[in-house]
């Protein structure tokens, strides 16, 4: 081994906590860029390769029934490359042991012709036979959710007549990846379910015969999508066809490109931040390592090696603390993933998800660190190069000291001696002081991000469904009906009040943004289901336009005063410009309110409902439920605290882990922080610290040097870092905040005091190791010294 390479070894075990420490720290920013690098690379592939191979399709609509000679229309349009119609409907599920009511959606499948788009991966069991009755395929989230397996029947109610299926098989479909109700944000696996029928068997169920109310379209490669969804819109308008949409807008798409564009911006923002801090203790180290080595330096020159040789070896000190942090955190991001991968099973429905490394992402991961630790070192590096033998042979000149601060005041008298020398230190070294403190407030800062993160999931879960939602329930109807069915409905037992809703799909556009969703038609003087600003203060329902998200004008471009244009995509279609009247807080979805009237004056027809908010009594609801489950027109009722649970269990439980990851992280940077300080502190002034020592200060006082300097920087990075945490914060939780499900920004006194005692703590134990190894000073090898 070369000689060099030996006094590497020697002094790399002489100083192996230091190099720990820094590189745990880089391990920390590498394993959160490979651990969500892979994650991307897991998601997207399985993804790519499930939508090529079993068929999913490029553009969707909806329609009122259709003959099937249609079909041949839709598949002479150009650019069409495969045209699937099916018939598709709502049922209502008689689960037992289940108090409130289920729902699902049934889809057909051909008998005919082959199923070119859209096929189902089956996970056991077969297909219905060809002219079979009441056989089906479920979905395999509600099955494994209420334990159903081939062989197995299920009661429902289809089109208001009771029917027993048999499941003979479990299947899953690219279209429901994200397996949830249309509109919804959130899974409900145990009260709705995907399931598949043969086509006549359906279609007669259905009232369908001949006909189909559902299209799906497979895009000839170059051709223009948009041309295709006009095109297709065209033939469908005179069947009762709402706007044709592509993936963009399908839910359960558009849920899983959310989770990939909030895991890109957590693999840009923390590796930045995790590196940035190593690259800075990779600097102070091999700094403070060649001021000690002077001598050591002048005599390899003077024994022949070269500046070149010199400098390299240095060098290769980052290189050790690169390895460290690489290998150590290559570890930590694959089995970090791996763990991941196995709550997304909770979310995405795939035949395979299986953690997949992101080589590419290991390779950058490792050459991002060593040309951050290069960076961070070079100029102490050339220092090193640049220093001539006879200059090096001679100690590094004594700094000059002059009064501090604190003494040129005049408030000195306010201190202890062993302050007023560390006050003295700090102004003789100033950017070593600022940096260290810039490392400090680094520290402090991470801390804050997970706490605003499990801030932000508290305050939302009392926002959404305890000051915007205030129903127990909200019923959604089959088919748009007669205002006349509240009565109906406030007779309901156990109802205290119940407000009525008309809900209708459209698109709203604005320039050349557009998105698709419901608008929400609403009596003026609802209380139940309430329009909040981001006060969390009541907004009115304006009489003559639209209420929207925030988060929906934001995407549109849109401000308030803006005019959107708004295509409703069922009756008579109308299409009008509506003004925004104002921006509603929501954390869930995108939304967009109405006068109830003003939309049915802009529908063109009568007084109808969709559905109903309605609060029960508590001591009724099981009555309530029992008799809801016996009205056929009721297609869903969605119950507030079953979906605060999925929020609980699903997308809360995954931020939460991630918290927990990012709070870890958090520990480690800390101390990893702190203690370098202190360690290079210790070894650049052990001589200053044993001559206080030998000329008659006690150990208590010479700590209290030490001690000092560094609870001084601790104090000056605390409120810079928490300034700094907060804008961190910001940065992530904006980066997180998708379609589906956003996250406020709330910045407690909870999150602000952990991170100070993160710091505090890890400052103490570092503390606790200056006085040691003060006690463990040599104070013969002072007496010794030659100068």
């Amino acid at each position: 081994m070369h000689p060099l390479d030996l006094k590497l070894l020697r002094d790399v075990g002489k100083m192996k906590g230091q190099m720990i420490a820094v590189g745990l720290v880089m391990a920390c920013g590498l394993a959160m860029m490979i651990m969500t690098r892979s994650l991307i690379l897991s998601l997207t592939s399985t993804r790519d390769a499930y939508y090529s191979e079993y068929g999913f399709g490029e553009v969707f609509a909806d329609l009122k029934r259709a003959p099937n000679s249609v079909r041949s229309r839709l598949a002479d349009i150009s650019g069409v490359a495969a045209v699937k119609t099916r018939v598709t409907g709502s049922l209502t599920l008689l689960l037992p042991g289940l108090d409130e009511p289920a729902d699902g959606t049934i889809l057909s499948i051909p008998e005919d012709r082959p199923m070119t788009l859209n096929r189902i991966f089956l996970r056991s069991g077969r297909l219905p036979e060809i002219g079979s009755h009441n056989e089906v395929v479920a979905g395999e989230a509600f099955a494994r959710m209420n334990g159903f397996r081939p062989g197995d029947e299920i009661e429902v109610i289809l089109r208001g007549a009771k029917e027993r299926l048999k499941i003979v098989g479990i299947g899953l479909s690219p279209e429901y990846v994200f397996e949830a109700r249309p509109g919804e944000t959130l899974p409900d696996n145990h009260r709705f379910g995907v399931f598949w029928m043969n086509e006549r068997d359906l279609a007669t169920a259905l009232d369908l015969d001949g006909a189909f109310n559902n299209v799906v379209v497979d895009v000839a490669p170059g051709a223009s999508t948009p041309a295709v969804m006009s095109a297709v819109d065209r033939v469908l308008e005179p069947y009762g066809g709402r706007i044709a949409y592509d993936r963009r807008d399908h839910p359960s798409d558009t849920r899983l490109r959310d989770e990939l564009n909030v895991l890109a911006a957590l693999a840009v923002a923390f590796p930045i931040i995790f590196l940035s801090i190593a690259a800075f203790m990779t600097s102070a180290v091999i700094a403070r390592i060649i001021r000690l080595q002077r001598e050591q330096i002048a005599q390899l020159k003077a024994f022949g090696y070269s500046s070149r040789d010199v400098g390299i070896h240095y060098l290769k000190f980052a290189m050790v603390i690169v390895l460290i942090g690489s290998i150590t955190g290559g570890v930590a991001g694959i089995w970090l993933g791996t763990n991941l991968v196995t709550m997304y099973h909770k979310f995405f429905k795939f035949p395979l998800l299986e953690f997949q490394i992101s080589y590419p992402a290991v390779a950058a991961a490792f050459f991002i660190s060593a040309g951050a630790s290069l960076l961070g070192v070079i100029g102490a590096v050339r220092q090193a190069v640049k220093l001539p033998p006879a200059e090096a042979m001679r100690p590094e000149p004594p700094a000059e000291f002059k009064p501090s601060a604190i003494e040129r005041l005049g408030v000195q008298h306010l201190v202890s001696p062993s302050m007023r020398m560390a006050f003295r230190n700090l102004e003789r070294r100033p950017w070593s002081a600022a940096f260290t403190a810039l490392g400090l407030a680094l520290a402090t800062a991470i801390p804050v991000v997970p706490g605003a993160m499990r801030d932000a999931i508290h305050y939302l879960m009392g926002f959404q469904w305890d000051l915007a939602e205030r129903q127990s329930a909200t019923l959604s109807l089959i088919e748009p009906t007669s205002a006349s069915a509240m009565g109906e409905i406030r007779h309901l037992p156990g109802v205290i009040r119940a407000e009525p809703i008309r809900a209708t799909p459209a698109e709203l556009r604005f320039g050349h943004r557009s998105r698709r969703l419901s608008i929400t038609g609403v009596a003026p003087d609802a209380t139940l289901n309430r329009a909040l600003d981001k006060d969390g203060h009541p907004l009115p329902i304006p009489s003559d336009g639209l209420l929207v998200s925030a988060k929906l004008a934001e995407l549109l471009g849109a401000k308030t005063g803006d005019s959107l244009r708004v295509e409703v995509q069922e009756g008579r279609r109308p299409r009008r410009d509506v003004v925004i009247r104002g921006l509603i807080t929501d954390y869930a979805g995108l939304a967009a309110y109405m006068d109830i009237d003003a939309l049915r004056k802009m529908m063109q027809e009568g007084a109808t409902i969709s559905g109903a908010y309605v609060s029960v009594d508590g001591l009724e609801w099981k009555r309530f439920l029992e008799k809801v489950k016996k009205i056929p027109r009721i297609a869903n009722l969605g119950i507030k605290e079953a979906v605060r649970q999925s929020f609980r269990e699903t997308t809360a439980e995954s931020i939460n882990l991630l918290q927990s990851i990012y709070f870890l992280f958090a520990v480690i940077v800390a101390f990893g922080v702190v203690y370098n300080s202190a360690r290079i502190s210790i070894s650049e002034r052990g001589r200053d610290l044993a001559t206080l020592r030998v000329v008659g200060f006690t150990n208590r006082e010479v700590a209290g040097v030490m001690i000092g300097e560094l609870a001084i920087l601790t104090l000056v990075a605390l409120p810079v870092g928490l300034l700094i945490g907060g804008l961190l914060s910001r940065t992530v939780i904006d980066a997180a905040n998708t379609e589906s499900i956003r996250l406020p920004l709330i910045l407690s006194s909870e999150s602000y005091s952990t991170a100070v005692l993160i710091v505090l703590i890890s400052a103490l134990t570092s503390f606790a190791v200056v006085a040691r190894q003060i006690r463990n000073l040599d104070l013969l090898g002072v007496l010794k010294a030659s100068e």
